[in-house]
């Protein structure tokens, strides 16, 4: 069975508004196998799209390699937003070495209401998947009974925003589109994809995610 731990500590830049969170990143993180197009840093596997999405929104110019200039273009971007970024499973298991959510096993949640606690100014949430199981909303909605919380529905349209309160304060969710290869497939079912391709065939699912992420970053 492969130990799979989160590579990553939380990260917290000073006056931070909002958490943008998900799940582990891949298991070579781990392991630490990168590749050349890998940064060392949350969500730079060079098969994800988080990065590649908001290098478009704000013209970073960002680097897409192992490199530590890479990685501090991210961390200085992430303080300059005021974004951080604390991912809500801390290690798990799997029988299949991979990254799929459904695979992972005996799972341990990072303690999220905890550093929500911590770091008052933070007032959004932002998932980097739905409710799906085993995807970062879904666990949040558990680790939320544990403080005896729960998600109040504000707009079921994709993405979905709920909210819910903590000691006196309200907290803002969003649960975008998952910046991976595989909810690809998922965007070319959504009938506002399909009309916005419909009017300009070029557009495609990286166009989709930016027009969705924009709003929230």
């Amino acid at each position: 069975m492969f130990q799979h731990i989160h590579p990553y500590e939380p990260f917290f830049p000073e006056g931070a508004t909002k958490l943008i969170v998900g799940t582990l990143p891949p298991p070579r993180f781990t392991t630490r196998e990168l590749n050349d197009r890998d940064v060392d840093f949350c969500y730079g596997s060079s098969n994800g799209l988080l990065w590649p999405v908001l290098d478009r929104i704000f013209s970073l110019n960002l680097k897409f390699e192992t490199t530590q200039e890479a990685a501090n273009q991210r961390k200085n971007f992430l303080t300059s937003r005021r974004i951080g970024v604390c991912d809500i499973v801390h290690s798990c298991e799997r029988q299949k070495i991979d990254a799929s959510d459904l695979g992972m096993q005996n799972i341990k949640l990072r303690d999220l209401v905890g550093y929500l606690c911590k770091y008052p100014k933070i007032d959004t949430l932002i998932f980097t998947g739905g409710n799906s199981k085993n995807g970062p909303e879904y666990f949040f909605r558990r680790h939320l009974k544990e403080y005896d919380l729960k998600l109040e529905l504000i707009s079921n349209q994709i993405p979905r925003i709920h909210k819910f309160v903590l000691k006196d304060r309200i907290i803002q969710t969003v649960s975008l589109t998952a910046p991976s290869g595989a909810a690809n497939r998922a965007i070319g079912s959504l009938q506002t994809y399909k009309d916005l391709k419909d009017k300009n065939p070029e557009f495609n699912t990286l166009d989709f995610r930016i027009m969705q992420y924009r709003e929230f970053f």
